[in-house]
């Protein structure tokens, strides 16, 4: 895969690190610098850093867009998204992170990676989600593994629909506890299906668990007045008795 500008300057800078830190002389810094700006692949930029204990060489990035027309890459945004009683979007063209961070207590959010830039071949969604629930669709050709754990809740993930020992892979891990991670499969331009249904059972649930708490308050509260009743019964008799023992 051919390299971008953005990659060059890359490459550079860590072989300006290396010249401060005495692992390469002036002379090999030159010629290395020379080797950068003339690689036109990821595998030309390979070789300038392979005997330096750095971090690894660029990594060409997944576009899942399957149309090939030249875009820029897109920019960088946080891997955290939170979402407490409200909702979170990603859509468009935006740029997966080797971890993306999920947190929902009581929310939703929804993932569409049909445009997305994997920054490499396997990505991971790491999900936290209490009463919450997690909309992802993708593209024909992506590979979804989950590996989360998940109590009173559960996974929806369509069939594998690719042989392709190198197709992209996005892996879903964490925990879910009364909340729900949703897949759907679809290519540019479906509509995704699923986040009504998805959410009204997220609703249905919310529902449920509001009267739940209801009918355990309303549980607790008889119990606290048969106590007050049993202790009031309790100190009359014992009223009743001190005042038989004085006479």
């Amino acid at each position: 895969m051919r390299a971008s500008d953005a990659d060059r300057d890359e490459v550079a800078d860590r072989l300006r690190e290396a010249l401060a830190e005495g692992r390469i002389t002036p002379e090999e810094h030159a010629e290395r610098i020379d080797a950068v700006y003339s690689a036109k692949t990821y595998a030309d930029l390979e070789p300038v850093l392979s005997d330096l204990p750095s971090e690894e060489a660029p990594r060409p990035r997944v576009d899942l867009r399957k149309d090939q027309q030249a875009l820029p890459p897109p920019p960088p945004q946080s891997p955290n998204l939170v979402a407490i009683f409200s909702g979170v979007e990603r859509k468009g063209r935006w740029l997966v992170e080797p971890t993306t961070n999920v947190s929902c207590v009581f929310g939703g959010v929804d993932l569409d990676f049909r445009q997305a830039v994997l920054s490499q071949g396997e990505v991971n969604v790491n999900v936290t989600c209490v009463f919450g629930g997690v909309n992802i669709v993708v593209p024909p050709g992506v590979r979804v593994i989950a590996s989360n754990t998940a109590v009173f809740s559960g996974n929806d993930l369509p069939e594998d629909d690719t042989a392709d020992p190198d197709a992209p892979v996005i892996r879903i891990t964490g925990m879910l506890l009364f909340g729900g991670v949703s897949v759907k499969r679809k290519a540019v331009g479906e509509k995704a299906g699923h986040r009504h249904s998805v959410r009204r059972e997220h609703h249905r649930m919310l529902h449920h668990e509001y009267h739940e708490e209801v009918r355990e308050m309303q549980r607790e509260r008889r119990e606290e007045r048969r106590q007050r009743r049993d202790e009031r019964r309790d100190r009359l008799r014992e009223l009743r008795d001190e005042r038989h023992r004085g006479r």
